[in-house]
């Protein structure tokens, strides 16, 4: 008996399976081709803005998972609150996923000339607004960073074999004994900063009973200054690691307002300190 359930169980979950991935994957074909068009009209209006409407946008490419690049028949010029307004104007009319990164590369020497960030996890990145390029051969690479997910239809699909399995094995359930085995205590994965308890990995900081939630950024940052007390940690190492190591490339201001907003959060220890050390880099000062 048990044999012929767990044959039909699995029936029921490769067939599932299979259908899910057959829809998915067309769901996921017509959002690709949605997407090219959408970022071809971008190329398109960005060679407007610089009074260009004879050249062409050429063939979208996409140079890996989620990250699709628009290249363009003439060099143009442009500039950067044009193209951040544009990509998000874009974008969010047409449903698309609205976290991502945008490169700039110059055509010629493959150099990134302008990058930034938009992100509901992150504080947005937006350096060096306000700048006209020179008139020159660009590439434009946009990398989404929202993962794709089943529809609630999908997962309805996979709950019904798990619903069937569960039927018939509630009484084996509410029969079982106990077990007898001590549940182990947590594993408190935290790093003591003064009266702070710092989670890395949940990106909070507690203190007593009050629960502070940290950005991103802010819990990489922490984190670095954290393994390095009273320690001073050069401006350079801390944007490498903070941004630069994940492609992302801003300027030195950004760090200045990431220690500020960390200053912010650590300010009910009088005995925990970020002090800075003009043009060399930043401390985090842990009973001084």
């Amino acid at each position: 008996m048990k044999t012929k359930f767990y044959i039909l169980f699995a029936v029921l979950v490769i067939g599932s399976l299979f259908f899910m991935a057959t829809t998915t994957n067309k769901n996921d074909d017509y959002a690709e081709k949605h997407l090219i068009v959408v970022l071809r009209d971008i190329g398109h209006q960005l060679l407007l803005h610089a009074k260009d409407s004879t050249s062409r946008v050429l063939p979208i490419k996409k140079i890996k998972d989620n990250t699709f690049q628009i290249t363009f028949q003439s060099n143009f010029t442009f500039v950067s609150d044009t193209l951040v307004s544009l990509v998000d104007k874009k974008l969010k009319s047409t449903n698309l996923p609205t976290e991502y990164i945008v490169n700039v590369i110059d055509c010629g020497n493959k150099e990134l000339i302008f990058a930034y960030e938009v992100s509901f996890k992150t504080d947005n990145i937006l350096p060096c607004l306000g700048r006209k390029q020179p008139v020159g051969c660009y590439m434009i690479q946009i990398e989404f960073l929202k993962a794709k997910s089943f529809s609630l239809y999908n997962y309805l699909l996979l709950l019904i074999p798990l619903g069937i399995v569960g039927y018939f094995m509630r009484g084996n359930y509410f029969n079982r004994k106990k077990s007898t085995t001590p549940t182990p205590p947590p594993v408190l994965d935290y790093t003591s900063i003064g009266k702070y308890a710092f989670y890395p990995n949940k990106s909070i900081l507690k203190l007593d009973d009050e629960t502070i939630e940290l950005s991103e950024r802010e819990a990489k940052l922490l984190a670095i200054f954290a393994m390095n007390q009273n320690q001073l940690i050069e401006r350079e190492r801390l944007l490498k690691e903070v941004w630069e190591n994940e492609g992302v490339f801003v300027i030195s201001r950004n760090l200045d307002v990431l220690v500020s907003k960390l200053r912010k959060k650590l300010q009910k220890d009088d005995l925990v300190k970020i002090t800075n050390q003009h043009g060399k880099g930043y401390k985090l000062e842990v009973g001084v």
